[in-house]
């Protein structure tokens, strides 16, 4: 017998035997151009730090369509307690005049390892992404980033001149001095919105003068939007981009470069100082959405594992919202333009431009269903789509676990320019063209207990009517079995 392949494995991989010299299963290759090109060699699971148990030494019976009969166990997160964990770092920069910019950042050692960027979701910020700095800071140079006008990158000073009124006796009692509801904006804040296009702005910030090289960069929710935004404007600066349950929409006014004339219809687009009343609706909706109370409501609908421990998060966001710039710069985000380019215009210029997209998204989101990641897989047939379950808005938090067993797998495929396999597609060629491979994972999570959940890779041939009949069937079926109860 011989090894198929002599590569440098992992830790926990199963090395798979061949008892004939000829090897008629090679894995794909995803070239930069989409092509799919057969390689020299086998990589199983190679990609991942994955192993295989309760099958034989012979993994090509697993893997198939729709087959979850094996069990796939993965690494859990490494111990912080005893040194497994990398070490995360705070930094701050100021990009602009008062605008200060919060990144974490880990791994800063691995000097020759490639550098990964992850961008939040709205409302929250690089404390959402501790277990990827945690885990893939122990491989990778990575880095988590705070949009301007959420997180820790609120301004540090009041955009606008003082309040001259006190419009809301409740705000005046809870905030002594409650920024951006002034008369007139700063001379700093002339023109400021906190839009995607500033967003983008901001990470190529990051990108050029922080980090200095182009990275791999991965979003969740809006995260999602502006990391797709960027690699379209700026493909030369992104080696990779991974979507976690994106969300295709946003900014609901026109966007004065690309429709002037239209956008000229609305007298105000976010900026400095809010008018009149846009302060009494962002007095009365702040009220009801800062409240603790809404913001557990909140994560109990975008977690769908509720035993996932949340306390960490839910105290970083009542936080944030206690910062006197909070509300103000909520309404100039929910007033602000769309951007220049719409999601769809993004994803085909990254298409055009041949830009690398990974899809991983939570199954149960009650906010960006998997059909938006769907939508997406139809446009680039040859794009990994990965669907989770049970996990909701954001898997990146919820099964951190296999979120970050995904993104090494990916990494590594493109870094070996893909000879190593991609994740549940180290079976051959064949496979890729199957319209779905299902899989069990079980991970170790807390202690003396394990996790486990199902995780499918739709290949090339998936039919994107065919799977919105079969998420029809879905919910058909839970409202009959409800019914029945």
């Amino acid at each position: 017998m011989e090894i198929i392949s002599q590569k440098c494995l992992p830790q926990c991989s199963v090395v798979t035997w061949s008892r004939n010299r000829s090897v008629p299963n090679r894995p794909n290759i995803l070239l930069p151009n989409g092509v799919i090109k057969k390689s020299r060699f086998v990589i199983r699971n190679g990609t991942s730090d994955g192993y295989v148990v309760g099958e034989s030494d012979d993994l090509s019976s697993l893997a198939r369509r729709g087959d979850s009969k094996s069990k796939l166990l993965i690494p859990g997160l490494p111990d912080q307690s005893n040194g497994e964990a990398a070490r995360i770092t705070t930094s701050q920069c100021e990009w602009k005049p008062n605008l200060t910019v919060h990144y974490e950042k880990s791994g800063c050692e691995n000097v020759e390892a490639p550098a990964v960027l992850f961008l939040p979701g709205f409302g929250v910020g690089s404390f959402h992404y501790e277990k990827q700095l945690t885990d893939l800071g122990r491989d990778y140079r990575v880095w988590a980033v705070d949009f301007v006008g959420q997180g820790l990158s609120l301004p540090t000073q009041d955009p606008t001149t003082s309040i001259s009124t006190v419009t809301s006796t409740t705000m005046s009692e809870d905030n002594e001095s409650f920024w951006g509801f002034g008369d007139e904006a700063q001379p700093w804040a002339d023109q400021l919105v906190y839009s995607l296009d500033l967003w983008r702005e901001q990470v190529q910030y990051i990108v050029e003068e922080v980090i200095g090289e182009p990275v791999y960069i991965a979003g969740n929710s809006l995260g999602g939007y502006v990391a797709l935004y960027f690699a379209a404007t700026h493909p030369h600066l992104v080696k990779g981009v991974t979507l976690l349950n994106a969300t295709p929409f946003w900014g609901f006014f026109p966007n004065p470069v690309k429709s002037p004339r239209l956008a000229r219809l609305f007298p105000w687009s976010g900026t400095f100082p809010l008018p009149p009343r846009v302060k009494k609706l962002t007095e009365l909706v702040w009220q009801k959405i800062s409240d603790p109370e809404s913001i557990a409501e909140i994560l109990k609908q975008v977690y769908k594992d509720h035993s996932t421990d949340v306390d960490k998060v839910f105290s970083r966001i009542v936080e944030i919202t206690q910062h006197p710039a909070a509300a103000a710069s909520f309404a100039s985000i929910m007033f602000a333009p769309g951007g220049e380019l719409s999601f769809s215009e993004a994803l085909s210029r990254c298409k055009k431009n041949n830009v690398q997209i990974c899809l991983m998204y939570g199954k149960e989101d009650p906010w960006v269903g998997p059909i938006w990641g769907k939508k997406i897989k139809k446009e680039l047939p040859n794009a990994p789509y990965y669907e989770i379950s049970p996990a909701g808005h954001c898997p990146h938090d919820e099964v951190s676990e296999v979120v970050n067993y995904l993104m090494r797998g990916w990494i590594k495929h493109l870094e070996s320019g893909g000879f190593e396999a991609l994740p549940l597609l180290e079976d051959g060629e064949e496979d890729w063209e199957q319209s779905r491979i299902a899989r069990e994972m079980e991970f170790p999570r807390g202690e003396g207990w394990k996790k486990s959940v199902k995780l499918w890779l739709y290949g090339a041939k998936y039919s994107f009517w065919g799977g919105v009949g079969e998420a029809f069937r879905a919910s058909l079926v839970k409202v009959l079995r409800g019914k029945s109860v």
